[in-house]
C-alpha cells in the first residue's frame, strides 16, 4: 500500500426500506478534517485521471455503478515511491480511500452505468487558487495503462 493511503471497508445496512451507509464520520480513526463535501461522475469507459494535490487530503468513495481507482506515488522521498495501487468501488464492495498530498489519482467507470464518486477532502475547494495538478492521463511517465 503507498505511504499515507488508507482503506475504511465500508458496511451498508439494508431493512425494507432500503439501504444506509455511512461513509465518513468526525470520529474516524482517519478522519482529518473537513473541507467540503462533492460529488463527480465518469460515464461508461471514461477515465478522469491524473491530478494530485499539494495540500489537500481526499477521501473517495463510489455510491452508484462501479469505479476503479488507481493510485501512484510520485514522491521521491517516500518509501512506496512509483507504488502504484487500484481499487474497485461500487456499492458491492463499498470503501472509503483516503489519498494522501501528492499522490496522482485517478479513476474510470468500470460499469455499464455512470459512476457516480462522493469525495470528501480536507480543503474546500480554492477557485482563485486551485490545489490541483493535472497530467494527461495517458501521455505521462506513470506506467499505467487507464485503457485495460
Amino acid at each position: 500500500m503507498i505511504n499515507g493511503v488508507k482503506v475504511k471497508i465500508l458496511k451498508i445496512i439494508p431493512d425494507e426500506r432500503g439501504r444506509l451507509m455511512e461513509i465518513f464520520r468526525s470520529d474516524d480513526e482517519i478522519f482529518r478534517r473537513f473541507g467540503q463535501v462533492y460529488m463527480t461522475t465518469a460515464y461508461p469507459g471514461i477515465a478522469k485521471a491524473w491530478h494530485y494535490h499539494s495540500i489537500q487530503t481526499d477521501n473517495f468513495t463510489c455510491i452508484r455503478g462501479k469505479m476503479r481507482l488507481a493510485l501512484y506515488d510520485a514522491r521521491k522521498d517516500s518509501s512506496t515511491f512509483k507504488e502504484i495501487n487500484e481499487f474497485i468501488i461500487s456499492l458491492d464492495d463499498p470503501k472509503l480511500v483516503q489519498i494522501p498530498p501528492l499522490v496522482y489519482h485517478g479513476f474510470k467507470c468500470v460499469s455499464e452505468e455512470e459512476a457516480v464518486v462522493i469525495n470528501t477532502p480536507t480543503e474546500p475547494y480554492n477557485r482563485k487558487n486551485p490545489d490541483e495538478y493535472r497530467i494527461d492521463p495517458y501521455n505521462n511517465d506513470i506506467p499505467y495503462d487507464w485503457r485495460k
